[in-house]
């Protein structure tokens, strides 16, 4: 038997998920098995698996020692306290970060544990500066919201409370926060103003986006807004609003377009690419407006707000002459 107290980044889970974490090696049919037989208990009385835990509570889990394991382990845990973050911190309260991420940075990696990722240098900033402690956790540390590919730059959103991340991975999902990004695309978009809508199909062997002609097994609807800002020397510095979030969704779409991204070695023109010296795709996230429809929960005090990055190099290295922000 094993005993926890919920603590406040625990709260507001449903139980079953918080005991799937807490014995991860416990198969799913174990699981609900032992909570038919009472062998999971809150606060010394049986629980139903979709109840939710609050603080304070004593949770009970009556199941053989084999099932918790040990949990996988990042090293000895040093490396959050020698770790110098490197960060450029957009806006930071005491739920949430936004951080602008530079080409080249790895959100987090697709194996394994390290320490050279945004992730690592986010949650090594926040145990530091005191906002939180893994030795204090049953289950949560610091995640990100949000994650754009290693080549291109921008704000990343990064949960320092567990009711920050449900939160807001639930307004991400409902399209309730606002993504907005700055490219430079080879050639100038006919009409200057508009709106692409394709249906993408992943590819997940070539990690390669394609467009279909129409909807089939395994494409999915993807819309975007566009807006020339201003066109020079063949290349145009565009801005893009999200209405989906599919994988390339804006590089596979310019490109679909006639007018792929400067840059971008896998939908790009190389000869283009080769000859301006760009070896990533010219893209940053640099605007974020939390737009909420529904209830926020601790996170209401963030609808209507915006939050913008003005340091883009490739726009003021190919678009020197004029203010391009609204």
């Amino acid at each position: 038997m094993r005993e926890f107290l919920i603590t406040k980044n625990d709260a507001g889970q449903r139980i079953d998920r918080f005991a799937a974490k807490a014995a991860p090696k416990l198969p799913a049919s174990l699981l609900q098995r032992y909570f038919r037989t009472k062998d999971i208990k809150r606060n010394g009385h049986w629980v139903k698996p979709d109840e939710r835990l609050r603080e304070g509570d004593t949770v009970r889990l009556y199941i053989p020692e084999d099932f918790f394991g040990e949990a996988e382990r990042r090293d000895d845990g040093a490396w959050l306290k020698t770790l110098r973050p490197k960060l450029d911190i957009v806006y930071e309260d005491e739920h949430l970060l936004l951080v602008n991420k530079r080409p080249g940075v790895l959100c987090h990696t697709a194996q394994g544990w390290s320490t050279d990722t945004l992730i690592a240098h986010i949650q090594a900033y926040v145990y530091q500066s005191g906002g939180w402690d893994p030795a204090q956790e049953n289950s949560f540390a610091p995640a990100l919201c949000n994650r754009i590919d290693r080549g291109t730059g921008g704000i990343v959103i990064a949960a320092k409370t567990a009711e920050a991340l449900r939160v807001l991975d639930d307004k991400i999902r409902s399209r309730e926060v606002v993504k907005e990004y700055l490219c430079v695309c080879i050639g100038t978009p006919k009409p200057g103003q508009g709106r692409l809508e394709n249906w993408l199909f992943k590819d997940a062997v070539k990690n390669q986006v394609f467009v279909k002609p129409r909807q089939e097994p395994g494409a999915s609807l993807a819309v975007t807004d566009y807006k020339v800002l201003q066109s020079r020397d063949g290349l145009s510095l565009v801005e893009c609003r999200l209405h989906t979030g599919r994988t390339h969704q804006i590089r596979v779409q310019m490109a679909h377009a006639g007018h792929p991204l400067l840059g971008d070695s896998k939908y790009g023109v190389e000869k283009e690419n080769r000859r301006r010296s760009e070896h990533r795709q010219l893209l940053w996230s640099y605007k974020l407006t939390f737009d909420f429809v529904s209830d926020a929960g601790a996170l209401e005090y963030l609808n209507n707000r915006s939050f913008s990055v003005t340091d883009v190099p490739f726009a003021a290295k190919y678009f020197p002459s004029k203010p391009y922000f609204s």
